[in-house]
């Protein structure tokens, strides 16, 4: 009988590399006795297979290797989706602010505090260009403002409604922002056109959040997405153009004469009279030199009159900003902007600048004024 090799497992590593026949020791020792006897004993051949042990070990480790680049790739796509996620629901939450802001005062029957350019921001923001087939456009705005913000949360938590996949909700996204690029790029065409000479910087903010949110958007579904929905784009911002021509193709030509106005200059009667405390405020604030920096036709700036009642407004140190009537083109004076007003009234306290109506207190507080009875 022959007997077999026992093969340690240092060896079985080795032999992966080979596959040569392995000799008995009992033939080798046999191969002695050749002259004295026949060989009885025969060759025994053992048939090795080679062990993968070793290149699997190989194949492992490079499938592992070739894994952690793959994973590492992937959470960085991760990390990208929600970053641009983040980025339109920080847009969209100003939007949001922007037109509740612009909500309220329609609501309210408020005017908005206009930065530079004075009335004409409220000549449009009140114009029949701010509603679409008796919409309030702000109250729209803040519809779409929350729409893209909420969905963006949710990609970014990963927790969608309805059974909504990503994918669809990036392309929700993209139909959204493509629609109000458009919309916004519609009403600048009607702020040069219909109002030239004016300036809206709520309108101009609202564009700029809309476009950054569709740019946003058409980076992160990719170019091969939207080729493939670019037709859908197309008819989505159709949609809107003509929806906001049909609704505005029956209104006036009025707002167009707005940039023609042509207002002259004229004065209010305040009603009101000043109690104590806002006559010994008015003295305070003129031996301080505090300025009050206005324009004849704001509303604001003849609230705040009426707050200091008729005798003490009299001995404000008020500065008439358009002290010859407002026309279409027409400049502060130098003093005013000189000033740097972002709006009206403006008042100047030891430095400090205030914009929009302020409380008598607020005022006594700023000059540090006390009042003793």
């Amino acid at each position: 009988m022959a007997s077999f090799i026992g093969l340690s497992a240092s060896q079985s590593q080795f032999l992966y590399r080979c596959s040569l026949p392995i000799f008995s020791p009992a033939f080798i020792s046999s191969s002695f006795h050749l002259k004295k006897q026949a060989p009885v004993r025969r060759l025994l051949v053992l048939p090795i297979k080679c062990s993968s042990s070793g290149p699997s070990q190989d194949t492992e480790s490079e499938a592992e290797t070739t894994s952690v680049p793959s994973s590492s790739s992937f959470s960085s796509s991760l990390a990208s989706s929600n970053s641009t996620y983040n980025w339109r629901a920080g847009i969209g939450a100003v939007g949001i602010i922007e037109t509740a802001y612009l909500t309220y005062l329609k609501l309210s029957g408020s005017d908005a505090f206009c930065p530079l350019g004075g009335g004409s921001c409220g000549d449009v923001l009140n114009s029949d260009y701010a509603f679409i087939f008796g919409v309030s456009l702000p109250l729209l705005g803040l519809i779409a403002y929350g729409f893209v913000t909420t969905l963006s949360l949710q990609l970014s938590a990963k927790n969608l409604p309805f059974g909504i996949n990503e994918t669809t909700g990036r392309l929700l996204l993209l139909g959204s922002t493509t629609s109000m690029a458009t919309a916004s790029a519609y009403f600048l065409y009607i702020l040069s056109t219909k109002f030239a000479g004016t300036s809206c910087s709520y309108c101009l903010v609202s564009a700029l959040l809309s476009f950054s949110l569709f740019f946003i958007s058409l980076k992160d579904v990719g170019l091969q997405e939207v080729q493939k929905v670019v037709g859908l784009q197309v008819c989505i911002a159709s949609l809107v153009f003509a929806t906001l021509s049909t609704s505005y193709s029956n209104l006036p030509s009025a707002p167009s004469s707005q940039a023609n106005i042509d207002l002259p200059y004229f004065t209010t009667e305040i009603t009101k009279e000043s109690s104590p405390f806002a006559l010994s405020l008015a003295r305070h604030l003129h031996s301080i030199g505090a300025k009050m920096y206005g324009a004849f036709w704001c509303s604001h700036c003849l609230e705040q009159k009426e707050m200091f009642g008729r005798e003490a407004a009299k001995l404000l140190d008020y500065i008439e900003c358009f002290p010859d009537g407002y026309k279409t083109g027409t400049k502060m004076i130098k003093a005013c902007a000189d000033a740097n007003l972002e709006g009206f009234p403006t008042w100047v306290i030891n430095g400090q600048v205030l914009s929009g109506e302020m409380e008598l207190e607020k005022l006594a507080e700023v000059s540090g004024f006390q009042f003793n009875e």
